[in-house]
């Protein structure tokens, strides 16, 4: 016996015999909770510094629309299978000012008196290039000759090579790259989400989701969250995502602090985070 193993063995001794403490397995386990609380969820949103907006299903469409005019917003990208409806009011209120400021010769979208919504949106990878009116305001350059203007809603790729699943690799990397670093503002959903912490689970091999790189470039990221996908606390929202390969948990907008605590917004994603909430 070696020095080291004789003095374990008297240690042991000394010690005598004891029991194993029991553990607690009482857990909050999934669905012994009830549904989520959306004023509850709504709250902790706010405590991390999120917008947030609560409104009827069928008002969605108008909450996003007044939430990406009040941000100004003028390049807006959506994940490919986020709805068009969502977007389609925000998109009409541009065009239609578009439209009476060519006629009328007054102030066009982005300029005072006119909204400040931005010319179109950008959908990530559908292939689709939807139609947006000229830009007016002050200072914008117009349709450039023999093409669209630089501020139309025109995809960057409309090969459609980005797809909804990560990892991206080649031209569809560099094509999702190109567009998330022109866009200023992205409109997603979400898989799920949790009352207790206010956070919002994205699912990215989802549709209407969209790749990772989607959500964290833009410096405002707008998600809409219905009513049904608010559960109460954590184990709820673990069991929602059996199966789901790709994940980022949001808990309001990207921050963190130094040693000093001084907080420093929009380092590791999204400086701004604005949450539609369906009842």
């Amino acid at each position: 016996m070696s020095a080291r193993d004789e003095v374990l063995a008297r240690v042991r001794r000394a010690k005598g015999p004891r029991e194993v403490a029991p553990v607690p397995r009482d857990y909050r386990a999934a669905g012994t909770r009830g549904p989520g609380d959306l004023e509850l969820f709504a709250e902790r949103l706010r405590d991390y510094r999120a917008l947030v907006r609560v409104v009827a299903a069928d008002e969605v469409a108008g909450a996003v629309a007044a939430a990406l005019a009040d941000r100004g917003a003028r390049h807006v990208v959506t994940a490919p299978g986020t709805p068009p409806e969502w977007t389609a009011q925000w998109t009409a209120a541009w065009v239609g000012s578009s439209a009476e400021s060519d006629a009328a010769g007054g102030a066009g979208p982005g300029s005072e008196g006119g909204p400040q919504a931005g010319p179109g949106i950008e959908p990530a990878g559908t292939g689709v290039e939807p139609e947006a009116g000229p830009a007016t305001g002050p200072g914008d350059p117009g349709p450039e000759p023999g093409g669209q203007g630089s501020e139309h809603a025109e995809l960057s790729d409309s090969s459609g090579r980005i797809e909804s699943r990560v990892p991206l690799g080649g031209d569809a990397r560099e094509a999702l790259r190109e567009i998330v670093e022109a866009a200023d503002a992205v409109v997603t959903a979400c898989h799920v989400a949790i009352a207790e912490t206010g956070t919002i689970v994205l699912d990215h091999d989802a549709a209407d989701q969209g790749p990772r790189a989607l959500t964290l470039v833009p410096d405002y990221h707008l998600v809409v969250v219905r009513a049904d996908q608010v559960v109460a606390g954590v184990p709820d929202a673990v069991a929602a995502l059996a199966g789901v390969r790709t994940q980022t948990w949001i808990s309001g907008p990207s921050a963190t602090s130094d040693i000093e605590l001084e907080r420093v917004e929009g380092v590791h994603g999204p400086r701004t985070l604005e949450v539609v909430i369906t009842r």
